[in-house]
């Protein structure tokens, strides 16, 4: 009779169809996306607000009349309620409206678009660096635990956490540069070479592959594997331990033992078995690794003059310039929570478990 009853009910419209579980999820995902990226805006908005940096005084200058100063922050409207200004600055960002940069004049996300892509190209040589040698470095340490392999990757990896990039980047400058004259020096490439490159997607060892300017490729290829190879060691120190952990919680379950007496050899039974429990866990250090390369470029990209997002940054933060500061801010915090997104996303594909 309940049975017969409830079947009644949803035959009637009684009771609302529950959502699909996709459609919760997906809705879930949205709304944490959308708190995150308000609580950002929020976040860069009062960093605007609280740094002692006077955006009056740095366009103006130290000399201006209090009649132009009032009249400029009126034009700026800071002479607005705190309320008012962020309602604002909410509507600019969802215009991509971020102003214009007052060290170039031009509107700040154009200047973004121009400088970004360089700070890309060195932070996807440093990830592919880092990715390659500390994934098989850290699941070599798990093998083959309490060895000389397994405290010399440690050791590594203690030394790329604590060294710093800016001192890293001058001692190879000096050394591979100045010395040895192995690499190319600061900058992305010579300056004979800077106007016979054809910008298409403003990647130079792609735009340069792309034309069959091999010449020109290889000088850019000198140019960018100093500061990729320093930023790699950090991202190399961070994905080497992450994996040696991994592995060795992987190495102590009852299966790899199983596949030990079944008469699987020692590195079959590693790469096979125990590194396919923890691709998805090694992405998502991947990701993270990437993000923090992305925003994490500034001491190595104005050791090198490298002309990209992190200079560009560090110049603007100097000249006061919070357009441009702000901006920056924001597209961090983007980036971040993108890469999150990406990594989350990749494991639940990967990792059927979590369907």
């Amino acid at each position: 009779m309940a049975e017969a009853a409830a079947t009644s009910a949803r035959r009637s419209g009684g009771a609302a169809p529950a959502l699909p579980a996709w459609a919760g999820t997906a809705l879930r995902l949205i709304v944490s996306i959308a708190v995150t990226l308000f609580g950002l805006m929020a976040l860069t908005f009062l960093i605007g607000r609280l740094l002692p940096l006077d955006p009056v005084a740095a366009i103006l200058g130290d000399n201006a009349t209090q009649e132009a100063y009032e009249a400029m922050r009126a034009q700026l409207g800071l002479d607005q309620p705190l309320w008012i200004q962020f309602a604002r600055y909410v509507g600019d960002v969802l215009r991509l409206d971020f102003g214009t940069a007052l060290t170039t004049g031009k509107p700040v996300l154009e200047d973004v678009a121009r400088v970004f892509p360089a700070t890309i190209e060195l932070a996807t040589m440093g990830i592919l660096i880092g990715t390659g040698l500390g994934i098989p470095l850290g699941v070599f340490a798990a093998a083959y635990r309490d060895t000389p392999l397994d405290y010399f990757v440690r050791v590594f990896g203690l030394l790329g956490y604590s060294t710093p990039n800016f001192w890293l980047g001058l001692m190879g400058l000096v050394l591979f540069y100045a010395n040895l004259g192995w690499v190319g020096g600061p900058g992305r490439i010579d300056t004979a070479y800077q106007w016979d490159v054809e910008p298409v997607t403003d990647l130079l060892l792609l735009d340069t592959a792309m034309a069959g300017q091999w010449e020109i490729f290889w000088n850019v290829l000198s140019h960018i594997i100093l500061p990729a190879s320093i930023l790699g060691f950090g991202a190399l120190a961070y994905i080497s331990r992450m994996t040696r952990s991994f592995m060795l919680e992987q190495l102590a379950q009852e299966y790899v033992i199983a596949a030990r007496v079944k008469g699987l050899s020692w590195m079959r039974t590693v790469w096979v078995h125990a590194f396919r429990n923890v691709v998805v866990q090694v992405i998502t250090v991947v990701a993270l690794a990437y993000a923090f390369l992305l925003e994490g470029a500034v001491l190595t990209e104005t050791v090198f003059a490298w002309p990209g997002f992190g200079r560009y940054l560090t110049n603007a933060l100097l000249a006061g310039d919070m357009n441009a500061v702000v901006a920056c801010t924001l597209l961090v915090g983007v980036i971040f929570v993108g890469l999150n997104l990406l990594a989350d996303l990749l494991y639940r594909l990967l990792d059927p478990r979590t369907h």
